[in-house]
C-alpha cells in the first residue's frame, strides 16, 4: 500500500511522473474493474490530460498540494461536468451535467486526477450494490459476496487499489457499511460539514458526501480538502475546513468511550472481533464503558419512512421532461411521464417512492411521517445525553459479515435490517468513521467511531491511534 504522502514525495522528487502514475492506475483499473464491476465510466483521456498539467507545474518549480496527481474515483451520483453521471439508473443514461459538484471542484483545484465514476445502487438506494441498473459490484475479498452499498463501487475500488481514494455518499450508512465490508476507511461527516451541492439527492436531510481510503491519514487528507462552508449549499455549516493533520498522532489516554449495548447483536464472530478492538483501546489508555441509547429500536422504521418520503419528493424531477431519457411512444405528456418512470426506474427505487408517497399522503402523514420525525428528535436526545458522558461512541458497522450475492436481494426486510447499526447516525446528523478492526474467515470486519457534531478531527485521531496498533489496513485481498 502506497500512501498519499509517499506518492507526493515521489512526484516532487521526480521519481515518477503524474502521467506515469495515472497510466499505471488506469491499466490496473481497466483489467480489474470488469472483474469487480466497480466503474460505470472510465475517463482515461481526461485523466492523462489532467496529469500532464500536474507534471508541468512540477517541472516549472510550482509547489503542489498533497492530492496533486493522485488518482481517485467519484461515485456516480456526484455531478461531474461533461462526464456521464447516471446515479446507476437507466433514467439518467448518458446524462452529462453542465457543472461540477463543489467537492469535485475542490479536488480538481487540489490537483486530484479522476479516473472514472464508481458503480452504485440506483439513486443510492440499497445496502449491497446489487441494485445498479447496469451491473452488480463484487467484493474484492470474495467475488461471491457483496461489497456493501450504496457506495460499493467506491469502496471496492479502493480495496482493489484501482484508485488511491474515492468519494461516496452516505444516506443511511452508504460510506461506512461498504467501507466495513471492503476493509477500508470511510468517513461520514457531520451534516453540513461537506457541501452537498452537486450531489444528486436521495434524502436531502440525511445525505452526506464522504471520503474513502486505505488508511486513516489518507482519508483525513481528502476530508480536509472537501470540507468547509459552501454558499451554494443552503444546509452548509458556516465553518472552515478541518485541519486534521495537525491533530493526528495525539495520545488518547483517558479518552472516554461509550459502547451502546443496543448495537451489539448479530453474528457472534463479528461481535467478538469488536470486543477485541475495544480491549485494544483500553490497552491504549482509553476508558471503555457500556452505555445505552434507549430509542435505538425505533431508528430503522423512522429512517425508512423519512428517507422514502424525501425520495418521493426528490425523484419527482425525473419525469422525462427536463433531462434524462424519455418514453416517446405515448399520446400525451401525462402518459409519457408515467411510462418513462415505470420503464426506466428500477424496482427498489419505485418501491421507495411508493412507500414515501404513501407516508406523505392525506390521512397518513401524522401516523407515519410526523411520528418518524418525533422519533428522530428522541434519538438525537439519546446521543446528546451520551456525549455528555463520553468523548466518542463505538459500535459495529453491520451485524454480519459481507453476505453472499443474491442472498438477501429478494428479502427487503432482511436487507433493511442490515442497516440497523448505521441509519441512526444520519438521522441525528453526527459524524462517524469506519475502520477495519479485524478479520473473520478471511473477510474484513469494520467498526464505527462516532462523535459529537463537528468532531471529525477527534474521530480521525482516535481511529489513527487504533490503526497504528495493528496491521489490518495493510492487508490486501488476494482474489485472482
Amino acid at each position: 500500500m502506497v500512501k498519499i504522502r509517499e506518492i507526493h514525495k515521489q512526484l516532487i522528487n521526480r521519481e515518477i511522473s503524474a502521467v506515469e502514475l495515472a497510466k499505471e492506475y488506469l491499466a490496473r483499473l481497466e483489467i480489474s474493474s470488469s472483474k469487480f464491476g466497480t466503474y460505470l465510466s472510465i475517463t482515461g483521456e481526461k485523466a492523462i490530460e489532467d496529469a500532464q498539467v500536474i507534471d508541468e507545474k512540477i517541472a516549472s518549480g510550482e509547489e503542489i498540494g498533497l492530492l496533486a496527481g493522485i488518482p481517485m474515483g467519484i461515485k456516480d451520483n456526484i455531478s461531474t461536468k461533461g462526464i456521464v453521471t447516471t446515479c446507476g439508473s437507466k433514467i439518467l443514461e448518458n446524462y452529462k451535467p453542465v457543472f461540477n459538484a463543489t467537492v469535485v471542484d475542490k479536488l480538481y483545484n487540489a490537483g486530484g486526477i479522476i479516473l472514472g465514476k464508481c458503480n452504485m445502487d440506483e439513486f443510492a438506494m440499497g445496502s449491497s450494490s446489487e441494485n445498479s441498473a447496469y451491473k452488480l459490484v463484487r467484493n474484492p475479498w470474495d467475488l461471491d459476496r457483496v461489497p456493501g452499498g450504496s457506495s460499493g463501487g467506491s469502496a471496492a475500488s479502493v480495496a482493489a487499489e484501482e484508485v488511491v481514494f474515492s468519494l461516496g455518499s452516505d444516506t443511511g450508512g452508504s460510506v461506512r457499511q461498504p467501507a466495513g465490508f471492503c476493509g477500508v476507511v470511510g468517513m461520514k461527516p457531520t451534516y453540513g460539514r461537506v457541501s452537498r451541492y452537486g450531489l444528486i439527492a436521495y434524502a436531502s436531510s440525511l445525505d452526506q458526501i464522504g471520503p474513502m481510503a486505505k488508511n486513516v491519514e489518507d482519508c483525513a487528507i481528502v476530508h480536509d480538502v472537501i470540507s468547509g462552508y459552501d454558499k451554494m449549499d443552503s444546509t452548509s455549516a458556516n465553518m472552515p475546513s478541518t485541519k486534521t493533520l495537525d491533530i493526528i498522532g495525539k495520545d488518547i489516554k483517558g479518552l472516554r468511550i461509550g459502547v451502546p449495548k443496543e448495537y451489539f447483536g448479530g453474528d457472534e464472530k463479528v461481535l467478538n472481533t469488536l470486543k477485541k478492538a475495544l480491549a485494544k483501546f483500553e490497552e491504549l489508555g482509553a476508558i471503555v464503558e457500556e452505555t445505552t441509547l434507549p430509542h435505538t429500536e425505533y431508528a430503522l422504521p423512522a429512517y425508512y419512512i423519512i428517507a422514502s418520503a424525501e425520495a418521493s419528493s426528490n425523484l419527482a424531477r425525473f419525469d422525462g421532461v427536463r433531462y434524462g431519457v424519455r418514453d416517446w411512444d405515448q399520446k400525451d405528456v401525462t402518459d409519457m411521464m408515467s411510462a418513462t418512470r415505470d420503464k426506466f426506474f428500477g424496482k427498489e427505487v419505485k418501491k421507495r417512492i411508493m412507500i414515501g408517497t404513501y407516508a406523505l399522503s392525506a390521512g397518513y402523514y401524522d401516523a407515519y411521517y410526523l411520528k418518524a420525525l418525533k422519533v428522530r428528535t428522541l434519538l438525537k436526545r439519546d446521543f446528546d445525553e451520551a456525549f455528555k458522558r463520553y468523548d466518542v461512541l463505538i459500535t459495529p458497522i453491520a451485524p454480519t459479515l459481507p453476505f453472499k450475492i443474491g442472498e438477501n436481494i429478494k428479502d427487503s426486510i432482511t436487507m433493511y435490517l442490515g442497516d440497523i447499526c448505521t441509519v441512526t447516525i444520519n438521522l441525528v446528523g453526527i459524524p462517524g468513521i469506519a475502520i477495519p478492526c479485524g478479520f473473520v474467515d478471511g473477510l474484513p470486519v469494520g467498526m464505527q467511531i462516532l462523535g459529537k457534531p463537528f468532531s471529525e478531527e477527534l474521530l480521525f485521531n482516535v481511529a489513527h491511534k487504533f490503526e497504528q496498533s495493528n496491521d489490518f489496513h495493510l492487508r490486501k485481498p488476494e482474489v485472482k
